[in-house]
């Protein structure tokens, strides 16, 4: 499938969208909100685990005190048992996109799924499936473990093997399933630096000492603020059912405490390992990406002088495109 658009080139300039990208714990969602509101936009959540009900406090989603009137799209749109899907959030991001445009009004896109952001600004089509080969790969996935997997997709296609985390099961049985279709490596489906919409990309960077602080603050605030108890309401709505939602980080480890798999102080130094291990793979997906603008954010950095190195990156490349 393929929701690519291209423009003739007599068209203007297509409309400005602006996307703030980083490690988890960088600070996008404050940021993203304070450009919102200067430039009369509204959020576009592109974090593939705050599209979830329920799950609130494991993903750091702004409360709405926190979000300070600005609308917030695509939260809490799915249901934790449902299997995640890159292409209908594809659709429904752009839906919303087009829908303020039109409106006047700037998409602020904030999250740190790499593939998320890329689906909903560039070029991007879907394979299709095989249901024969996918269910074949879910028995092996089943039978021998995610790890196996993983180890078999690194031989195939180094590149995806590295941008897949390796317990997540179901997101390394579609590259296996896609590779084995189309006979190509999976990341040669990866969207390509193609822009469907006109895009200033902006990029939180954080010192890694400081950052790695910052993930250990949050999980303990998580903590505090009732992890177990929001996963424990999920896991009688089928949390533990949900292929994507199950394996998001926090939510995990304490699935595996109440599995009795680990005790709960092993499972909160746990979701900060991982949680330090997931910050480095955004960083190097983002990295990739040279189109996007870093802007340093050191401890004790001023808010507002962050926000205004932003809007003055989005004038400048507004003046550059007019």
């Amino acid at each position: 499938m393929s929701t690519s658009r291209t423009a003739a080139p007599s068209l203007p300039a297509r409309p400005r969208v602006v996307s703030v990208v980083g490690a988890t714990a960088a600070g996008k969602s404050d940021l993203a909100v304070a450009i919102a509101r200067s430039l009369g936009g509204e959020v576009i959540n592109t974090d593939s685990m705050q599209l979830y009900r329920g799950m609130d406090i494991g993903t750091a989603k702004l409360t709405l005190d926190e979000r300070g009137g600005v609308p917030h799209h695509l939260l809490d749109i799915w249901d934790v048992t449902e299997a995640a899907s890159v292409a209908e959030y594809q659709r429904l991001a752009r839906a919303e996109m087009d829908r303020l445009i039109a409106a006047g009004r700037t998409p602020v896109l904030v999250g740190g799924s790499g593939l998320y952001v890329r689906a909903a600004i560039d070029e991007m089509e879907f394979p299709g499936t095989d249901p024969a080969v996918r269910a074949r790969l879910e028995a092996e996935l089943e039978q021998l473990g995610p790890y196996a997997l993983h180890r078999r997709l690194a031989e195939l296609d180094p590149a995806a093997a590295e941008a897949i985390l390796t317990g997540n099961g179901r997101r390394i049985v579609r590259a296996l399933e896609v590779i084995e279709i189309t006979g190509q490596p999976f990341t040669a489906n990866l969207p390509s630096n193609t822009a469907v919409y006109d895009a200033v990309q902006i990029g939180v960077a954080v010192p890694r000492p400081e950052l790695d602080e910052r993930i250990t603050l949050r999980v303990d605030r998580m903590w505090e603020a009732g992890l177990l108890d929001e996963v424990r309401a999920l896991e009688k709505l089928g949390l533990r059912e949900g292929r994507t939602a199950s394996r998001a980080l926090g939510y995990q480890q304490v699935l595996d405490h109440f599995a009795g798999e680990c005790t709960e102080d092993e499972a909160r130094a746990e979701t900060v390992r991982a949680t330090k291990r997931f910050a480095r793979r955004q960083e190097s997906w983002f990295r990739r990406d040279d189109r996007i603008h870093w802007l340093s954010r050191p401890a004790g950095a001023d808010p507002a002088e962050l926000l205004a190195r932003s809007l003055e990156l989005i004038d400048r490349q507004e003046s550059a495109a007019s």
